[in-house]
């Protein structure tokens, strides 16, 4: 039997989600609950590749067990109590034997928060900023993503990666206000903006690659040309600096039959 696990994580403990030797990941912490709960080795394979601190808001994996899950409202009680806060799984779908987590993603979205106050409450969650970015600025310089196919300007040098196109079939900035000091509130934060960004594949480091360089466009230190010239160039070293990690979520992740 092959079942998806639908799930979110908070990545900020573990570094990334792929297995590696000493170091805790996503995966590892996964399949170590999975084989605990049902009493047989179990690996699972995610949708994606999430980098150290990244998280997840929404995050598909599969696994293959013997024999079907007899009670599902069960088995994810059983399994979201074990595996520590920071991951909690949502559902367990049944699909076919063929059926698989990251080649049957038809696209993934991601987003990235960036907040202009200064806040202990949300810092594990977003970037600060001190001073106001030119948004139109920078959505002008989004759109032309979606006319973009080879994304080596803003992926990770070295990588075993086949090829670096990618469809990118959305991308941009929005005000966004997520939070208020009312009194009768906790006081979260108050303006701040977020990038989503919505593609068939993204390249490893590619998004925070690609946030890092459009804030230089907003920040007023690159223009448009100087944009258009960095994606020409294929030369990553021409992009701007990779944004931390710890702002970006991994947010929706599409399938044909989910």
């Amino acid at each position: 039997m092959r079942y998806f696990l639908k799930l979110s994580y908070n990545g900020e403990k573990f570094h990334g989600w792929q297995s590696q030797p000493n170091a805790v990941s996503v995966q590892q912490k996964i399949e170590e609950t999975l084989s605990i709960v049902t009493r047989l080795p179990i690996s699972i394979v995610g949708a994606g590749r999430t980098d150290a601190g990244v998280h997840a808001y929404e995050m598909f994996a599969h696994f293959d067990i013997m024999e079907p899950v007899a009670d599902k409202k069960r088995f994810l009680t059983s399994i979201n109590r074990l595996i520590g806060p920071e991951i909690a799984f949502h559902d367990l779908i049944e699909v076919s034997d063929d059926a698989h987590a990251r080649f049957d993603a038809t696209e993934r979205t991601y987003k990235y928060f960036v907040t202009y106050e200064k806040t202990p409450f949300l810092f594990p969650y977003c970037w600060h900023s001190p001073s106001v970015l030119d948004i139109d600025a920078m959505n002008e310089a989004a759109l032309l993503l979606l006319h973009t196919k080879d994304f080596t300007s803003f992926a990770k040098l070295h990588s075993d990666v086949k090829t670096n196109i990618c469809d990118v079939r959305e991308a941009g900035w929005e005000i966004m206000d997520m939070g208020s000091h009312d009194a009768q509130r906790m006081p979260l934060m108050g303006s701040g903006i977020v990038f989503t960004i919505t593609a068939d594949r993204f390249l490893r480091n590619m998004v925070r690659a690609v946030v890092g360089t459009l804030v230089e466009i907003g920040r007023g230190k690159l223009t448009l040309d100087g944009f258009k010239s960095i994606i020409d160039s294929k030369d990553r070293c021409a992009a701007g600096a990779s944004m931390p990690g710890n702002a970006l979520f991994l947010w929706r992740v599409k399938y044909p039959y989910i």
